[in-house]
């Protein structure tokens, strides 16, 4: 398996299957290098999609393993090839938030390190947002 960033030639696999933003902000985030991928054999089988919380911590938004490579190892390397180019950036904090009824993803933050750090519950979703973070050594 190979972790890499994105470019201009996965923006149509990325409009496929990062179905929670549009083209625009996909080609945003390709530009500003804040998608990782992960491929085995040339083809593409996940993506980790992150930015900047408050434009100082770094928070994943969103990780996605295709269903026929889950719990196979690729969403835990997405994830660590992100903890360690942030250290190297020298943040010392990460973040990252999902639904209050996913136990699952919650499940995988906390086996991964993260702790609970809050919630936020938006008028407009019919769920809270829970926040997560984790301290990091510096590289």
């Amino acid at each position: 398996m190979n972790i890499r960033p994105a470019d201009s030639k996965d923006i149509e696999w990325l409009i496929r299957h990062d179905d929670h933003v549009d083209e625009g902000w996909i080609r945003r985030c390709i530009q500003s290098s804040e998608y990782l991928l992960a491929e085995q054999n040339a083809t593409l089988i996940g993506f980790l999609r992150f930015s900047q919380f408050w434009g100082k911590i770094p928070y994943m938004e969103m990780i996605r393993v295709l269903p026929d490579y889950r719990r196979c190892g690729v969403g835990t390397a997405l994830y660590r090839t992100w903890e360690a180019a942030m250290a190297a950036e020298e943040f010392g904090l990460l973040m990252t938030s999902s639904e209050r009824g996913e136990t699952e993803p919650q499940d995988w933050h906390r086996r991964n390190g993260f702790r609970e750090a809050g919630e936020i519950h938006f008028v407009t979703l019919q769920t809270s947002e829970v926040f997560f973070i984790k301290e990091i050594s510096l590289g």
